[in-house]
């Protein structure tokens, strides 16, 4: 199964959080799972990286596929936006990752629950 990791667990991991760095080890080790994240969630990582940061990023990086965008992903997409948004701030980056999900399958694993109030998409807490 895929599991689709939100940009704010890829940061807090890279800043050095040992409940971030626990949790993707627990969850590499159940083998069950495939670690994806976003085009737009890796996209927040790289665009923000320092000069220094940018080796060990990269290579944290490269443990995960990257879901590509195409224009069944980006009209997805939008109609889970204008659906959500106005009740619970669904924000552009958050509708395109659950359109992903909708599209491919799997989880989505974020700290922010409330992102993602889709009923159709696995969304999970991990700490």
């Amino acid at each position: 199964m895929r599991a689709y990791i939100d940009s704010d667990i890829l940061i807090w991991h890279l800043r050095g959080n040992s409940k971030a760095l626990h949790f993707l080890k627990e969850l590499q080790e159940k083998k069950e799972y495939e670690f994806w994240t976003g085009v737009i969630q890796r996209a927040e990582v790289v665009f923000f990286m320092r000069k220094e940061e940018e080796k060990n990023t990269l290579l944290f990086l490269s443990q995960f596929k990257t879901a590509p965008v195409d224009q069944t992903i980006v009209d997805v997409g939008g109609i889970l936006y204008r659906k959500w948004n106005p009740t619970h701030g669904t924000d552009i980056n958050d509708a395109l990752l659950a359109a992903t999900v909708k599209h491919t399958g799997g989880k989505i694993y974020c700290l922010n629950k409330k992102h993602y109030p889709m009923p159709e998409i696995i969304v999970e807490k991990p700490f």
